[in-house]
Order: C-alpha cells, then structure tokens, then sequence
C-alpha cells in the first residue's frame, strides 16, 4: 500500500519522550516545567464559562461558512477593546489556529510554493505546510541581548514563489515582539514581494513588562495583505472549545477578494461547532478573568526568574517581552538533549531542549510561564544545581 509523502510518517520518538515514559511508569517524581495547557496549571474558571454553552440555539443546525455573526461580532468587539477597528466581515472563524493555518495555506499557495517562517519559532510549521505540499523557508531571528529580526537574511529568503511570510509576535518561544514600525516594514516588504503577512498573535494578550498588549499588524498593514491569527486557547485559557479567528486586513479590494475565497474553504469544512460560536460573546466577557490569572501568572514567574538568575548564575535568562515561555542559555557543558535527560533521569525535571524550536545554536532550554510558582522555583534550584556541577 502507498501512502502519501506529504510528511515523513515514520518519525522515530526522541530520547526525552523515552525517558519520561519510564520515568512516568516507575512513579518518579515529575517537576514538569513545560505545562502550557492552561486547564491544568491551576487556575479558577468561572462557572460562566460552563453555562454559556447551553445556549437553546445550540439545538439549531443553522452553518455560517465564515462564521455566526454574532459569534464574529464579538472578535470585532475584542479587537475594538485593543484599539483596533475591525468589522465583522472581516472575521472569519475557525475550529484551530492550525486549521487557520492550513485555509490560509490553501488560499495563498499552490503545490510547491514557498512560505517563511521565523527561526527559532513554533516547530509545527513544516507538518502543516506539508500537509498542504507547501515549502516551509525560515528567515533567523537574532539574539544580542535583545531579539531582532535580520531583515538582509529575510530579503534574501524571498523568492518568486513566496507567497506568504509568517511573523508570530509575541514569538513561541522566544517572547519577542515587532515594535509598529518593524511591523510596517515587514508589510511594506510583503506588499513589494507580492506576498501576504500572516501574523500569529495568540499571545497578544500577555506582555511580561508594563508594557501594552502586543501591536497588532492589522493596524499596519498598508498595501500589504494581512492575516491576523487568535483564539479561545490563549486569550481566554479554553484550548479545549476549538475556536479561533482569521482577521483580514490590507487594501479594501484585495481584503475582499481574500475572505470571498476564504468563505468558500470554509463552507466546504464548517469545522466550527454551533455551541461554542453562541456561546463566544459570553466566553470572551467571562473568561477575562481566566485572562487576568494568566497575565499575573507568567509575569510573576517571569520576575522571578529574573531574580534567581542574576548574576553572577551560571544560567542565563534570555530577554522576553510578551507569551508564556522563557528561555534558559545553559553552559555547553552537554548537549541540550543531555542536559534535558540529566535533569529528568536524576533529578526528576522536565524542560525542552531548545532544538525542539529549531534554534541555530546550543544550548538552550524553553520552560512554560504557566508553571505554579513552587513547582517552577523548585525546578530552577534543581537547574542551577546542575549546572554547578
């Protein structure tokens, strides 16, 4: 039998998802410094959020390809409370940001066309672009006490069959963001190129400084055509409803065109169940206070990692300016993958080497900001310990 060759199918499990297998089996103690689903690190959910799916609608079959209007009202309404005016027409939902993805792949790109994408980044990129036959091309992100964006390597990563570049900002999992004149760069670049800005803004929401909310390119976009992602998973800790958004910005005449076609892949999916589109005005509303937790959470633990790796510690807090991960630089003293199995086979600590997120050098680990603060701080001491010696 002959499978397709969209992907490599037969992927091998790393060491580390071995190790915590065992570890897991044999009842070792776990300090789990990766916990990004936010149902499980500890946080109140209103009983609102419950009662809002049992809408009586619920009960009415009644498909809106791009969305129930009322649903694509309150993302609008979301985007107004950031400053942003966005209509409902230019809302498109979707049951995933990964699914947003995939449309957006569909829309833009014909087998074997290209896409970029940012280096250190999100590392299912290449699984859903190939599933579409897309070509994943990466731009680097550099790091010299602050993340930036190497605009000479971007350009040249441009090619005639470029078709989209994304930016994910605020960066999983680097918690870098493009300040609004980056943003107009990089849309002016796309408009020159004759390609579309895809932006990821899921973690918008959570700047670890007193800094505003990440700036959206929605308000950017001048003559480029601009794709803004989000979703229930981040801006109101509910990965589990499968909702999230498309929001299309740009030229009025191009806009258009793009969510006509955009209406029509989703009408041939209408992947997005009833409940939750009736219950999202109410979601939205009520889970702000899920919001809230989250925000104190992942700056609390961002302050204290800063505290306990002052230096002179041997382990580095990298700058981070917004999401829900930070990342460690650690002594090359081992390779990642060895300090990882290090930390879990002796001392019962789980993080995730940087090389999971394609980063260009070592090492690196990546712990989640969603981690109960006893459980983090614990965690870190084990780190230092280690590196120590």
């Amino acid at each position: 039998m002959r499978f397709s060759g969209r992907l490599p199918w037969d992927l091998p499990p790393n060491r580390l998802a071995a190790a915590l297998e065992r570890r897991r089996a044999a009842g070792g103690q776990i300090l789990d410094l990766t916990q990004s689903n936010p149902t499980r690190a500890g946080f109140h959910y209103p009983e609102a959020l419950g009662r809002a799916l049992a809408h009586p609608g619920a009960l009415l079959y009644d498909p809106a390809p791009a969305g129930a209007a009322e649903a694509r009202r309150a993302v609008a309404a979301y985007y107004e409370a950031r400053d942003l005016s966005v209509s409902a027409r230019q809302i498109v939902l979707a049951s995933s940001t990964s699914e947003a993805y995939a449309w957006l792949f569909k829309l833009l790109c014909d087998p074997g066309d290209q896409v970029l994408a940012p280096r250190p980044s999100y590392p299912l990129f290449e699984l859903l672009a190939g599933l579409e036959a897309v070509r994943i091309a990466q731009y680097p992100l550099r790091y010299d006490g602050r993340w930036w964006l190497d605009w000479e390597a971007l350009r040249q990563a441009l090619t005639p069959r470029t078709r989209a570049v994304i930016a994910v900002q605020p960066n999983n999992p680097t918690g870098s963001r493009l300040e609004p004149a980056e943003l107009q760069r990089l849309a002016a670049l796309c408009a020159e190129r004759g390609a579309a800005l895809i932006s990821d803004e899921v973690f918008a929401d959570y700047p670890l400084g007193a800094e505003p909310a990440v700036d959206s390119a929605l308000g950017c976009a001048g003559e480029a055509l601009v794709f803004a992602l989000s979703g229930l998973s981040k801006v109101v800790g509910l990965p589990q409803m499968k909702l999230a958004w498309i929001a299309v910005g740009g030229p009025p005449e191009r806009r258009e065109g793009a969510l006509q076609r955009l209406e029509l892949i989703a009408d041939t999916y209408l992947s997005v169940g009833t409940p939750v589109q009736l219950a999202l005005p109410e979601l939205l509303a009520a889970g702000q206070a899920v919001r809230r937790q989250i925000q104190e959470r992942v700056r609390g633990n961002f302050a204290r990692l800063a505290a306990l790796l002052a230096p002179p510690s041997p382990v580095e807090l990298l700058r981070a300016e917004a999401g829900w991960y930070a990342v460690l630089r650690v002594p090359r003293i081992r390779s990642e993958e060895q300090w990882c199995l290090e930390l879990l086979e002796r001392h019962g600590v789980l993080a995730q080497p940087g090389y999971f997120y394609d980063f260009a050098s070592e090492a690196y680990l990546v712990i989640s900001l969603l981690t109960p603060p006893a459980v983090l701080e614990a965690g870190l001491r084990r780190i230092l310990e280690t590196a120590a010696g």
